[in-house]
């Protein structure tokens, strides 16, 4: 019998398993019953390779595990087509770079629509410079690389710690003097994390991550863990690595804040160019983030007596962070009168600014706690302290 597409089938090709396969790599068309030639006009042909190996199963039984396995690789390879013609055709890559040749099948165009992951942020970058704005993913994934780094935002000179090369996945690699991350060089097959020098404990922490490629895939996360985080445990699996354990926290460039292996709505999305800021307050237990400078909200609190580690993770293919800013002070008397006098003046450019302090004094200040009097304060109040119960004896008259 010959099928929609006019090709010559056996008897596996007629059964239901070929229907199944047809439905997930493009619909044969009109079926038995209709013309070869109102078949091949309305509706995609199967792929070649597919099509070989379902001819060279054809004279077994569909019984056999020969049968299964051809039926199960044919539908990967269906779904994995699928995947790759999510968002633009010049991309050639899946929701996380895996490499596709899905620009030698154009008959596979009439799929459902592009999914979400498989389309790079824009909008959310802290600057406006052409490398950051939507026009440069217009291109292929390749060419975004070529555009010339944006500088904006990397004042600093000084760092507390960089990336540790002694504690990262096998699919990063180190550049800018360690403060660059590079995952997936080539193409994706899992999660790949990385962790830096230090590890944060009594004081207060923060720096700053900005989205130096293209943010896409299962996930691109910023945040913390501990040491007992394993960040090669899911390098060929695609997943959100901080936040699937109570040791770590992470937020997502989807907005979710995950811990625990639970998730919730945070913040809205970043992309590339985002400015990702965290501030670990390890004297009030607190784990604050922040976007483009702003703060958007506390994550986490009660984390006394506690050691962690800064860390990033990708599961996007060519996709690249860096770090732009690390700082650390003691919890002494003049950060809480900086942090306060940020709190009074949240809107003013330079808190200093007007201030009858000796200018010697205010140098000091911006040199030490700069990052705090230019940080964007979060609204959290701690708890009110329990109400106890008055113990003064009261007097009785007898």
């Amino acid at each position: 019998m010959h099928s929609a597409t006019g090709l010559r089938c056996g008897p596996l090709c007629q059964g239901p398993g070929a229907l199944a396969v047809a439905s997930r790599g493009g619909q044969l068309g009109a079926g038995r019953g209709q013309s070869g030639t109102q078949g091949s006009s309305q509706s995609p042909r199967l792929s070649a390779v597919s099509f070989q190996v379902l001819s060279t199963m054809a004279r077994r039984p569909r019984s056999s595990r020969a049968w299964h396995f051809v039926l199960s690789a044919a539908r990967r390879d269906a779904d994995a087509r699928a995947v790759a013609l999510a968002g633009t055709a010049n991309w050639g890559y899946d929701s996380d770079g895996q490499h596709s040749d899905s620009d030698s099948d154009p008959e596979f165009a009439s799929l459902p629509l592009p999914i979400p992951s498989a389309v790079p942020v824009t909008g959310e970058s802290y600057c406006d410079c052409d490398g950051q704005s939507e026009a440069a993913f217009c291109g292929s994934l390749h060419s975004t690389h070529r555009a010339k780094d944006c500088r904006c935002g990397e004042e600093d000179e000084h760092f507390d710690w960089v990336w540790d090369d002694l504690n990262r996945s096998s699919a990063t690699l180190l550049s800018c003097d360690s403060r660059k991350v590079s995952f997936h060089a080539e193409y994706s097959c899992g999660t790949a994390a990385i962790r830096g020098t230090k590890e944060l404990g009594e004081g207060q922490h923060f720096w700053e991550i900005k989205m130096t490629s293209p943010v896409y895939g299962t996930d691109m996360m910023v945040g913390i863990g501990t040491s007992d985080v394993e960040l090669d445990k899911h390098q060929h699996s695609f997943c959100s690595l901080l936040g699937r354990d109570e040791d770590s926290w992470g937020l997502s460039y989807t907005g979710l804040l995950h811990h625990r292996g639970d998730k919730r709505s945070f913040s809205s999305r970043f992309g590339q160019g985002s400015i990702i800021g965290v501030h670990l307050d390890a004297w009030h237990g607190r784990l604050t983030f922040f976007k483009n400078r702003k703060c958007i909200g506390v994550a986490a609190t009660r984390l006394q007596n506690r050691k962690f580690y800064p860390m990033v993770c990708s599961t996007a293919a060519k996709s690249s962070m860096k770090l732009i800013r690390s700082c650390a002070s003691a919890t002494s008397l003049q950060f809480l009168c900086c942090y306060r006098l940020r709190q009074l003046r949240p809107s003013s450019g330079d808190t200093l600014e007007g201030l009858p302090l000796p200018p010697g004094l205010k140098q000091v200040l911006r040199h030490q706690l700069g990052w705090v009097l230019s940080m964007s304060c979060s609204r959290h109040r701690p708890p009110p302290p329990e109400a106890r119960p008055c113990r003064r004896k009261r007097c009785h008259r007898t």
